[in-house]
């Protein structure tokens, strides 16, 4: 990177992209043209002065029209000159960074990790760790005197020097096995000190940047935000140019470069192409992805020689040829079985290996709190399938502990009577037990000496601690849905068959696939190395043609950034589900005498299947992406589907407030309100502040404007509405109270939920309370929100922006599952009522079309969406 040859590259070099058109969208709309380039920013050019008249002659548009795309605004658009910095400037090192994807993510691990020193000392003790396994495991084996340290001797009285073997004997002792062990260990930890000093000089050149480019030391690593360096980032691009293919990065153009391969990842979960659910013999359907599973499928599709990838930003060109694709399918094909076929030879190492890993790493934590096994967690498969696109580590992590408590209170909440009467008389027998001998060795400490006896005491307490854990609370009030809610409000993804389901046993059994018990989390880590050669070969490697074709066909190339998961750029009119779109129609016409609706719902809903995914991923990850990055400039449709979802919202609100309490209580928004409410103190009265509040002019000119464009009238007059809301709000107010209240009277939910009408102040005051990572986003918080929307522009709600983000995601979050839910239950109600009419149209005169069958290029018809299409992987609807 110091080096003065700067490597660059005219437009006039790029070639035609092979893949789809890159929907390029991080700029404003007016500065959009079709540039597609492929993403081959690492290839070594020579540096000197390009001149090339016919720069953009080899620039394109891709095959839809209206797509828009990325423009860099040049001087000169024919000409691109690259002056190179003088050797030996620190100021103008960074120019043209090879390799931005690692770049960018070691600069995220810096400043999560906490600087330099903290990384260092990380990366020293791990290989000081695999050192002191090796002599422990060579000690224990070879220089301990078991005789001795067991008693079986006569000696009165044994020392350490009686018990320990001295070296020279010890050494002596070693047998072929032995040798073979430390030289292979020796091998390994050389390569692992030769890793550790790479990764220290590659992160002393980030120290460089903190330092230099960005003005940030070590010190105030704490104090300041990852929005806050990546705001820094890009104005260092905008002077030095680390990027020589964009003038600008955009935030999203960063966490694109951070997270390439995770969002890859996060749609691959969605469309069900991971091995995360399958049959084990004696033990039957098993839901597990392991760490060891992780690291296989990332080796197999991203980094591994034969992958996908022939670099960190690039697919190979042969994914651009359609007749190969068996070829490609055969080669991913025969890469998973040597990669299974490996992990089954060395499966016994590794198992060792982590057996000793995690009994070191948890043997203080148990000695000292046996119940840690009790804990649940989130797995592994949670984490993944609750991801958003473009969602940093820090983020997810801070968003999933503030669902917690939520989650561990509503699988609490569930218990088995005969499991609990067992429990009870276990606990029972093994508490006399340990009574028993706790009492003959205070009484005489001899008894502690027999042989076994601290085994047994070990014993019975973990008995105990498991029997605990069965043993419901006798406290304990059943309310599985509003814990449901709280954790949907938190988590944003959950299948919408759960929805009034959550007291089911089934229900219950799939969400602890998600947060399950720390020990099966280490149980299913310690023996993932036997397991993970078989689901391999048996689950993975038979979906290698569909691997093969979602690569192909979500994949596009983004100007300075590479290939990425076209579902990553958050593109919701070409990747939305319509069930979560607010400006598309329902149903198609089901008046057509020559195509049942049933022939319409089955047509589009495959190509829809191909197109979109499930729960609103698409649409959910750019609501909290715009949340985050508040200075983001969104591309058109995403502007308009932001806007629409406010105005909808408004327009939802003035109306409850005008209209009788019966049709308010059919409103999506008040829904949405009453489970925000009743999630907890903080949120309660946050709800009622918005409850509170009157209709402001300019909510109702939106909520006017809204209803003369859906029937074509022209608005009515504001003062008479005005009038009208006043007088009806009361009503409204007093029914949404009163759901708000029965949670406090039936003590629901742990915390005392308010009721009482209070201001906006006072909602702000419990804003503060909310548990929001100072990391996640903008400190100052965004400024065009839902909830800013709500309160009708109160000023007194920006005094305290901090928890402005958590809440209004949590409110959007059961908003769009609201109106989700309202769409599919409208237009399952017009297909049901149009299969009552009498008439040969009412069922399909013909089989259905196979998958992948679209309507015609003249077709007029809606997207639709069924029940169907919304199953999950928790569903076990796997379709391989």
């Amino acid at each position: 990177m110091s080096s003065p040859n700067i490597n660059y590259r005219s437009l006039a070099e790029e070639t035609a992209n092979p893949f789809r058109e890159a929907q390029i969208r991080d700029g404003p709309p007016q500065q959009q043209q079709a540039t597609i380039t492929k993403a081959d920013d690492a290839k070594p050019f020579t540096a000197a002065a390009h001149l090339d008249p016919n720069a953009n002659a080899n620039e394109h548009v891709g095959h839809d029209n209206d797509d828009d795309v990325d423009v860099e605004e040049h001087e000169h658009e024919n000409i691109m000159i690259h002056i190179v910095p003088e050797t030996g400037k620190e100021s103008h090192r960074w120019n043209h960074i090879e390799d931005l994807d690692s770049f960018f993510s070691r600069m995220y691990t810096y400043q999560q990790k906490h600087g330099f020193r903290v990384i260092a000392l990380d990366e020293l003790f791990q290989v000081l760790e695999f050192g002191f396994v090796v002599w422990l495991f060579t000690f224990t084996t070879h220089c301990i005197k078991y005789d001795e340290l067991f008693g079986n001797t006569n000696r009165t009285k044994t020392t350490l020097n009686d018990v320990i073997i001295p070296t020279g004997k010890c050494v002596t002792n070693f047998g072929f096995f032995t040798y073979l062990i430390i030289f292979i260990a020796a091998i390994y930890m050389g390569i692992r000190v030769l890793k550790m000093l790479y990764h220290i000089t590659q992160y002393a050149d980030i120290k460089r940047f903190y330092n230099t480019a960005l003005g940030i030391e070590d010190s105030d690593l704490d104090n300041i935000t990852w929005h806050e360096v990546q705001q820094r980032t890009r104005r260092v691009q905008a002077e030095q140019h680390m990027c020589i293919d964009k003038e600008l990065l955009t935030e999203l153009d960063i966490y694109h470069r951070v997270l390439r391969f995770k969002n890859y990842m996060v749609a691959l979960m969605n469309k069900q192409l991971l091995p995360v659910r399958f049959n084990l013999p004696l033990i039957g359907e098993v839901v597990s992805l392991s760490r060891g599973m992780l690291l296989n499928i990332d080796f197999i599709l991203f980094r591994g020689p034969g992958s996908p990838f022939q670099n960190n930003w690039q697919l190979r060109d042969e994914f651009a040829v359609r007749s190969n694709q068996t070829e490609l399918a055969q080669r991913l094909s025969k890469l998973i079985l040597w990669v299974a076929l490996v992990n089954l030879l060395l499966s016994p190492v590794i198992f060792l290996w982590q057996l000793i890993y995690f009994s070191f790493s948890y043997a203080n934590i148990l000695r000292k709190e046996p119940s840690a096994l009790g804990l649940r967690t989130w797995s592994n498969y949670g984490r993944l399938y609750l991801r958003h696109f473009n969602e940093l580590d820090h983020e997810l992590d801070a968003r999933l502990n503030r669902a917690y408590e939520y989650a561990d209170r509503y699988l609490s909440s569930f218990s088995s009577p005969l499991a609990a009467v067992i429990a009870r008389n276990l606990l029972f027998i093994s508490g006399g037990v340990l009574l028993l001998i706790l009492a003959l060795g205070i009484f005489d400490e001899h008894v502690f000496q027999v042989e076994h006896v601290l085994t047994i005491i070990a014993v019975l307490t973990v008995i105990g601690v498991v029997c605990r854990t069965l043993i419901p609370d006798e406290n304990l009030i059943w309310c599985p849905e509003q814990l449901m809610t709280a954790i949907l409000a938190h988590v944003h993804y959950l299948p919408t068959e759960w929805k009034q389901q959550a007291h089911t046993a089934h229900v219950r059994n799939e969400f602890s696939n998600f947060f399950q018990f720390k020990a099966g989390y280490l149980l299913s880590e310690i023996f993932s190395p036997f397991v993970t050669p078989f689901v391999l070969i048996f689950v993975f490697r038979p979906k290698a043609m569909e691997i093969v074709k979602f690569f192909r066909s979500f994949t596009v190339s983004v100007r300075g950034v590479g290939n990425v998961c076209s579902f990553a750029q958050m593109d919701v009119r070409k990747h939305g589900n319509p069930d979560w779109q607010l400006n598309n129609s329902d149903l198609p016409d089901v008046t057509n005498e020559h195509q049942p609706p049933h022939h319409f719902a089955q047509q589009r809903q495959q190509q829809q299947q191909q197109q979109s995914l499930v729960g609103g991923k698409t649409e959910m990850s750019l609501v909290r992406f715009t949340l985050n990055n508040p200075e983001w400039q969104m591309p058109k449709e995403a502007s308009q589907f932001m806007k629409g979802i406010r105005e909808n919202a408004i327009d939802e609100l003035v109306k409850a407030k005008t209209a009788p309490q019966t049709t308010a209580r059919e409103n999506p928004l008040t829904h949405s309100l009453i489970s925000f409410g009743t999630i907890g103190e903080e949120y309660c009265s946050i709800a009622n502040s918005v409850l509170a509040a009157d209709v402001s002019p300019e909510q109702l000119q939106i909520s006017q404007s809204l209803t003369a464009s859906r029937t074509g009238l022209a608005p009515t007059a504001g003062a008479h509405m005005m009038g009208a809301g006043y007088v009806a709000g009361s009503d409204f107010r007093q029914m949404l109270q009163q759901n708000l209240n029965e949670p406090m009277s039936s003590g629901s939910m742990r915390h005392g939920l308010m009721t009482s009408s209070v201001g906006p102040a006072t909602a702000m005051d419990s804003m503060r309370r909310l548990r929001l990572s100072k990391a996640e986003g903008r400190i100052e918080g965004p400024t065009d929100t839902l909830l800013y929307s709500l309160y009708g522009g109160d000023p007194r709600l920006s005094k305290n922006p901090i928890g402005v983000t958590v809440a209004d995601m949590c409110l959007s979050a059961l908003y769009l599952h609201e109106l989700s839910q309202q769409k599919r239950l409208a237009r399952q109600s017009r297909i049901d009522e149009a299969d009552e009419q009498p008439g040969p149209s009412n069922r399909p005169s013909r089989p259905q079309p196979p998958a992948g069958v679209g309507s015609g290029p003249g077709s007029r018809l809606t997207v639709i969406t069924s029940k169907a299409a919304e199953s999950t992987p928790l569903l076990g609807n796997i379709r391989s």
